[in-house]
């Protein structure tokens, strides 16, 4: 019998042993990582939801900490690239070879070949580049010297940008933010969370680095797979089908908002709700958990008139609007 999953025992009781699962997990990277349990839960959410990650942060904020943190609890492989105008997007996939001693090309692969890959300014790469990780997003595969290589699964990328230095970046193109299931906007810490960040830091520490060798390993990848297809069984009502439809197409049409929503919007949304229902133990979607994603979900799928711009507004006051002005269902 699968523990985690239950395939044997009722239904009920694997979505139970999921969600007390996943608080595992979340209790065990706050071990880590002080404060931030939005942004822990939105990854958790985009974990179960086979979804990739913006985040969104000034330095110093704990983001590669954090994805770390959450490869360590499940056993997962990390890796890190630091995105830079000259990285190539062999220096991302992988390159063949030439082997003197057996005279023959060998394939080298790169850091995407792992289960999270953190890409650090992702912005600060040109699109030459970030088409090539763009492809292993999209498609779970990259291409050497014209040979496609599948990546093992779970494969996340959490990919950052600061969002205050712009000089030397390169803009995402849209295409490539709409495969970003969620972006997470990291804010400084409350006063609380920076008094115990700096405890845990200094206290009987060399250097400032917040290390996770202390985290335990709670499941394995395959258990995340697992996880993701029961998120994928979980149900979601005709009703709730049409209530993240309409939140979508209500970005279209409204005041302020240049671009709006794409269809891979209303996706989003309910993928991200399947995963929140399954963090909370049930197998079902209510409307609450479409309201719960729906700003991560969308922000980055909108875009704002020069208007809503002047008047000092971003994408998560005009999305709060638009949320309130659409009626949820109530059965």
């Amino acid at each position: 019998m699968n523990e985690l999953t239950g395939t044997e025992g009722t239904a009920g009781d694997g979505f139970t042993r999921a969600a007390e699962t996943l608080a595992a997990m979340r209790r065990e990277i706050a071990r880590a990582v002080v404060g931030q349990q939005d942004t822990v839960d939105h990854l958790l959410i985009a974990l179960v939801a086979a979804g990739h990650v913006l985040i969104e942060g000034v330095p110093g904020l704990g983001k590669t900490l954090l994805v770390k943190a959450l490869a360590r609890t499940f056993g997962g492989r990390f890796a890190r690239i630091q995105f830079t105008p000259d990285l190539m997007p062999s220096d991302v996939t992988g390159h063949a070879l030439y082997d003197l001693r057996t005279q023959e090309f060998k394939i080298r692969k790169g850091p995407v070949f792992t289960h999270l890959l953190l890409a650090d300014e992702i912005n600060r790469a040109p699109a030459k580049t970030q088409s090539a990780l763009l492809e292993a997003m999209q498609e779970q595969q990259v291409s050497i010297e014209g040979q496609p290589f599948r990546l093992e699964k779970p494969f996340l990328v959490l990919a950052t940008q600061n969002p205050i230095e712009q000089e030397g970046t390169y803009p995402l193109p849209e295409a490539q933010l709409d495969r970003f299931l969620l972006k997470i906007l990291i804010d400084y810490p409350t006063i609380e969370d920076e008094r115990a960040l700096l405890r845990q830091v200094t206290e009987q520490r060399v250097g400032d680095a917040l290390l996770v060798d202390d985290l335990a390993t709670l499941v394995s990848p395959q258990d995340i797979t697992g996880l993701q297809a029961m998120a994928a069984r979980v149900r979601v009502d005709d009703a709730v089908h049409a209530y993240a439809v309409d939140l979508v197409r209500a970005t279209r049409q409204w005041g302020g908002i240049r671009i709006g929503a794409g269809p891979r919007g209303g996706i989003a949304l309910v993928r991200a709700a399947r995963a929140r229902a399954l963090i909370d133990g049930r197998d079902f979607v209510i409307p609450d958990d479409i309201k719960a994603v729906a700003l991560p979900a969308l922000r980055h799928r909108i875009g704002l008139s020069p208007e809503i711009d002047m008047e000092g507004l971003d994408a998560d006051a005009v999305l709060r609007n638009v949320i309130a002005s659409v009626q949820a269902p109530r059965n």
